[in-house]
């Protein structure tokens, strides 16, 4: 297993690992159709932010992206890893690599808008609850959280 730079050739796989890991969690196939938008991860994204990929026996079945921010705060913008993955510490791996990289980068801060489900999993990392907005499901809230470096 090891975790490496995205080319911008890798969108079309991340895009399928981003609506896998989203199904996941019971979303109907019209709600992932209705977020496809969002959940599509383009070649220019690649270029022009970070984004990392974690590699299984010659496959690509996780990643990260993050967006740099003002005064040393970062956003990361998407974790996920295929639902076969998930519950195994591929996710605790991918998130390990990030924190990591964010020391060496001198990051201060870090924050998310976290899927409802994977809400516990940030929380055992360290990262706290600051809000919460709705989304286009109506009593659907995603958490904001940070986690102070």
């Amino acid at each position: 297993m090891n975790i490496e730079k995205a080319i911008p050739e890798d969108n079309i796989r991340l895009t399928e690992i981003t609506k896998k890991s989203k199904a996941y969690w019971g979303y109907s196939d019209e709600q992932i159709l209705s977020w496809s938008n969002n959940l599509t991860v383009t070649m220019l994204y690649i270029e022009n932010n970070p984004v990392f990929k974690l590699i299984d026996k010659d496959e690509i079945v996780g990643y990260y992206s993050y967006i740099r921010q003002e005064n040393q705060q970062v956003k990361l913008d998407n974790l996920f890893i295929l639902p076969e993955y998930i519950g195994k510490g591929f996710g605790t791996y991918l998130m390990n690599d990030f924190l990591e990289r964010m020391r060496i980068e001198k990051c201060q801060k870090i924050i998310l808008d976290s899927e409802p489900n994977a809400e516990k999993f940030y929380g055992k990392i360290g990262f706290k609850k600051i809000g919460e907005f709705e989304t286009s499901i109506k009593n659907r809230f995603m958490p904001i959280m940070e986690l102070n470096l």
